[in-house]
């Protein structure tokens, strides 16, 4: 363990035990286990404009802070966890059935309604702690893990490793992007609700957002707002692009593979192929191949830059969200 807590992984792959005081980004063991890049990482920040959401929807809802907090103390749990959250073993007949018990004068559709709202900004947190954890289970297998066994000798030159590790390093990246493509699809939903909040609770209320998608986004007043996750640009193009190629297309690699440089017979760097991309961020293509690499792009190099603008944007999205719901 403390062997471990003394490394830091380096994005050309090979761990060191002291960094260069140069302003090189590496990532770092936290007390917990896992691995955040040492500069850049806003997730803390994230979190906590999604509290400020939490409370900002929950006074918007019910009023005030205080009339949510006061109903806290008494209502049921099962009103923010049955059909939510797997601490509540209540079936959907079962659900109903209690609902029915509430006197009318209970505020229940108005509860229900507020927890399926939370329940959009718990999405976001919890699917941005995934996205940095991944990253972080990317840069270990990277610099930590055997690419390959045995061991053997090998001459100095490039050469590509493909093994059980290899399938690991590349499912970590491509869901890396499908996680990301998550998010739009969450603050997307989060938005569209915001901007169409219930405020009538006679009956138990539909979300406005239900089946919305990041296509959607078109019906909000934050759609190509500049800096935000709405704005047309190439890293959400890319987003996008890498998405929708590995739901719907295929792999990055018909034979996933790392690349090793070997200087002195030791492994000096390690490095994945990306695809060539327009200036837009879709790859480039012709007819029916899109996955050419004429411009040996080393993604291990560019991911924590795409991860750190990502969350910037998913910042000053939640931060305006904040603002939306507070007027």
């Amino acid at each position: 363990m403390a062997k471990l807590q003394n490394l830091f992984l380096s994005l050309n792959g090979i761990p060191t035990e002291a960094p260069e005081q140069s302003g090189d980004l590496y990532f770092v063991r936290d007390p917990q286990g896992a691995w955040y890049p040492n500069q850049g990482n806003r997730l803390y920040e994230i979190d906590t404009a999604c509290v400020r959401l939490h409370d900002a929807l929950a006074q918007r809802v019910f009023g005030s802070l205080d009339c949510f907090y006061n109903f806290l103390k008494v209502a049921p749990e099962f009103l923010s966890t049955a059909g939510l959250n797997s601490e509540a073993p209540v079936s959907k007949d079962v659900f109903n059935q209690l609902l029915e018990k509430f006197p009318p004068s209970f505020p229940v559709n108005k509860a229900l309604y507020i927890f399926d709202c939370r329940k959009l900004v718990s999405g976001v947190q919890e699917c941005s702690k995934e996205l940095m954890q991944l990253q972080g289970e990317f840069y270990y297998a990277l610099n930590l893990e055997e690419l390959f066994f045995p061991k053997i000798k090998e001459d100095d030159g490039i050469r590509y490793v493909t093994s059980p590790v290899v399938t690991k390093i590349y499912a970590l990246l491509g869901f890396t992007y499908i996680r990301m493509h998550s998010l739009l699809d969450y603050v997307t939903k989060l938005a569209i609700e915001i901007e169409s909040l219930k405020t009538q609770f006679d009956s138990y209320p539909r979300l406005a957002s239900k089946n919305s998608l990041y296509s959607d986004r078109k019906k909000i007043s934050l759609n190509n707002r500049a800096g935000t996750l709405f704005e047309k640009c190439p890293l959400l193009t890319e987003v996008e692009t890498v998405r929708n190629h590995l739901i719907h297309n295929g792999l990055m690699d018909d034979m996933p593979k790392v690349y090793r440089v070997i200087s002195n017979g030791e492994c000096v760097e390690k490095f994945l192929l990306f695809p060539d991309q327009d200036e837009q961020g879709r790859f480039d293509s012709f007819k029916n191949r899109n996955l050419f690499y004429g411009n040996e792009n080393k993604i291990n190099l560019r991911l924590p830059s795409i991860t750190s603008e990502f969350q910037e944007r998913l910042l000053s999205t939640l931060e305006l969200l904040v603002e939306k719901v507070l007027v």
